[in-house]
């Protein structure tokens, strides 16, 4: 394949560049001990691909426990789908 110049398309993880003009923030749980259930949550989003295009899948993990609490599926990725009920 490189001798013949053609490579796989597939989106490649970009999880390492960071955007101008984008604000970091603090890592705030640095030196607190987490022992106990429901003290720390965390939240995710991520993409699933699929025939036609992606899934975006939210979750809700419990820290201390690392299980699941809440996960949602949605083919569009609005804020409404995070935090509804």
């Amino acid at each position: 394949m490189k001798r013949m110049g053609i490579e796989a398309l597939y989106r490649r993880p970009r999880t390492t560049k960071p955007e101008p003009g984008h604000k970091s923030y603090p890592y705030l749980l640095r030196g607190m001990a987490i022992t106990r259930p429901n003290q720390v949550w965390a939240m995710d989003i991520t993409y699933i691909p699929i025939a036609r295009g992606f899934v975006y899948l939210a979750v809700v993990l419990d820290w201390t426990i690392r299980r699941v609490l809440s996960w949602r599926l949605s083919i569009t990725m609005e804020a409404a789908f995070c935090v509804a009920r």
